[in-house]
């Protein structure tokens, strides 16, 4: 049975080691600063990942094949869904989105530059089923750029890919690559800050949908790369030790205890092709960006 926001946050932070989804990032204020993001000059992963779109549009139109229904999770800003609609002209664009803003935002904006495109928007959770809409007339593809597949466990993306086997035969999905740490640590950990004012935000919503009393300031942004486990790790760090009021709920922090809020796996080509390989998907083309920062795994059933 799905869980509430509130529900989830109590749980969170009743646990041994308090953590939090990092789906609940993308309220409006923070999707905002995900598009700052993306923009930043530390943050190469979407230039990478549109640069590499740009260069094989041709080949992964092909693979994905003229027509077909596109399912996006994870709709976002839409830079590389225009490429992919104009190449592909799909029968109907189904985007993704947890965040009812930027879901409504990238549908209106599509829309407009597309007037013949037909698109059927759904709100929701795709870690969970959901329902889809369908047309009879093509296959479905499913589109999961920007490396969101790096936010789950690897357990947790296994299951994501079986379950969206029963959605489409074919998947895009876009996948950070291993790398020098250095490169990691700057995406993560941004000169403006933005990316720390993204991790904060998180307690402002809590805040002001649960009624808490978090005081960002005495919380500091903390991201780092666990190179055994190979993903970076987000955390916020509680500066002196205090209790928040969280619905109904106290919970105390110590100096110096985290909270963390974001993993973002890594793969190197071969251990994607293993985790797809295990979810009954082969992966049967790969696109990365000139410089090896970031793959396009085109997985096929």
């Amino acid at each position: 049975m799905p869980t509430s926001f509130r529900e989830d946050v109590v749980a969170g932070l009743s646990a041994p080691r308090k953590s939090l989804p990092p789906k609940y990032f993308y309220d409006a204020a923070g999707s905002r600063l995900f598009a700052r993001i993306c923009r930043l000059p530390e943050y190469y992963l979407t230039r990478a990942e549109l640069a590499l779109t740009r260069r094989h549009l041709a080949a992964i139109a092909r693979f994905a094949g003229r027509g077909c229904q596109l399912i996006e999770f994870g709709s976002g800003e839409g830079l590389k869904t225009r490429l992919l609609v104009r190449a592909l002209r799909p029968s109907l664009y189904v985007p993704v989105d947890i965040s009812a803003d930027a879901l409504h935002a990238a549908a209106r904006r599509l829309e407009r530059e597309f007037p013949w495109l037909a698109v059927a928007p759904v709100l929701g959770d795709f870690s969970r089923p959901l329902r889809i809409p369908a047309t009879r007339r093509s296959r479905s593809v499913v589109y999961f750029p920007g490396s969101t597949i790096g936010n789950l466990t690897p357990e947790e993306a296994h299951a994501f890919l079986s379950m969206s086997r029963g959605l489409a035969a074919r998947m895009l999905v876009g996948v950070d690559l291993k790398k020098d740490p250095a490169l990691l640590h700057a995406a993560y950990n941004d000169a403006a800050g933005v990316t720390a004012a993204f991790n904060l935000n998180l307690l402002a919503r809590i805040n002001r949908e649960l009624g808490a009393d978090f005081e960002p300031r005495r919380f500091r942004h903390y991201a780092f790369y666990n190179p055994a486990a190979g993903r970076i790790e987000m955390h916020l760090v509680a500066l002196q030790a205090h209790r928040v009021r969280v619905a109904g709920h106290r919970f105390a922090f110590a100096a110096g205890e985290t909270l963390h809020t974001e993993n973002s796996y890594k793969y190197s080509l071969e251990e994607f092709r293993g985790l797809a390989a295990g979810a009954g998907f082969r992966s049967a083309k790969v696109w990365t960006d000139r410089k090896g920062l970031f793959a396009l795994h085109g997985l096929a059933t």
